[in-house]
């Protein structure tokens, strides 16, 4: 079942090994090729090699290029060469060496032409001794302008939509058939146990979703998060907002609360490990406010594209609730959802 509301707006893990991290680009808005003579300006969403999700926003700023790209998983990552050549747009990555017997990394260049709003791009990898490997073809789409903020205090939600009942896994389901299952409840609390045996190969736990999805809402649980904990909370399937033992660290993008790896909670506000601590996220017109243990964290911020891990690039889609289960335990409760109504 899909709940939808109107839109704002008519328009329409492999990780990656950089010299140095950084943080992702923010982009005011998506630039339209008939607004600037650089059509490759904007945000972009990609569909990588093998069918996840992954973005590219490309900015310009006196006459200097810059660019960042999310693949797959991990985070949204500043590219280290972008240039424009003979109507392509040119993308380098340098890899970190991955062996220091074999005395170097690689080096991967993406190459993509633009027609419309449609992005055809190819990647190709080559080693320090010159010989290329990884070779890829992909797809891109303009991402759709980000509306303005909404005046939350006009939004209007509707009743609300326990998506866990206590008792099973009623209205949930593995997001990975061939995944192990973790999941587990007992006593009104759904529980993730990644339970690995010594000695043998790494089980893969699977992350569970919502049958049901939604568009814009408001979203409430509780969870725990044990020592060295680390889950998530998709919204639409695509965006995380990130659960995990944080307490005592400075602000980061990769801390509780935080979207992960796009905005940083103004304040830290989270609990220490072992505690319960409280979720409130409002998703509106790709805008979101988390409140988390009573403080705002982040207030009515836009969320430039998807996040690593995402199901897919298009914002435009509904999607489901997912929760993060394959990196440690957690648990959860009280996971009620009030959809946006007209």
């Amino acid at each position: 079942m899909i709940i939808r509301r109107a839109r704002t707006t008519s328009v329409a893990s492999i990780a990656i090994l950089v010299a140095s991290a950084a943080m992702p680009l923010m982009l005011a808005a998506p630039v339209s090729a008939a607004e600037n003579s650089n059509p490759f300006l904007g945000a972009w969403e990609l569909t990588i090699p093998g069918g996840g999700a992954g973005w590219l926003g490309v900015t310009e700023k006196d006459g200097k290029l810059s660019a960042s790209i999310l693949w797959g998983g991990g985070s949204v990552l500043k590219v280290d060469g972008v240039k424009v050549e003979g109507g392509k747009l040119v993308l380098t990555r340098i890899g970190r060496p991955q062996r220091a017997a074999t005395g170097g990394g690689s080096t991967e260049t993406i190459t993509a032409t633009v027609d419309g709003d449609d992005l055809k791009l190819t990647m190709v990898r080559k080693r320090a001794d010159g010989t290329e490997s990884g070779k890829a073809n992909f797809t891109g789409k303009r991402q759709p302008p980000l509306p303005p903020a909404p005046d939350l205090s006009k939004v209007k939600f509707g009743e609300p939509i326990a998506l866990f009942n206590g008792k099973d896994l009623t209205g949930w389901r593995l997001l990975e058939p061939n995944a192990a299952n973790g999941w587990s409840v007992k006593d009104g609390v759904l529980t993730n146990n990644p339970v690995q045996t010594p000695g043998q190969p790494r089980k893969n736990y699977g992350n569970i979703r919502t049958d049901r999805e939604f568009e814009d809402f408001r979203l409430t649980l509780d969870t725990m998060v044990p020592r060295g904990g680390n889950s998530g909370i998709y919204l639409r399937g695509i965006y995380e907002v990130q659960v995990a033992d944080t307490f005592g660290r400075r602000t980061d993008s990769h801390n509780m609360g935080a979207i992960y790896s796009r905005i940083t909670p103004g304040e830290s506000a989270e609990k220490t490990a072992g505690e319960w601590q409280t979720l409130e996220v409002t998703l509106v017109d790709r805008h979101v406010t988390v409140i988390l243990n009573g403080r705002t964290i982040i207030d009515n911020k836009p969320i430039e594209g998807c996040t690593g891990g995402a199901l897919w690039s298009d914002v435009s889609k509904p999607g489901p609730i997912y929760l993060q289960g394959d990196h440690t335990g957690v648990n959860y409760r009280n996971i009620v959802l009030r959809p946006v109504v007209k």
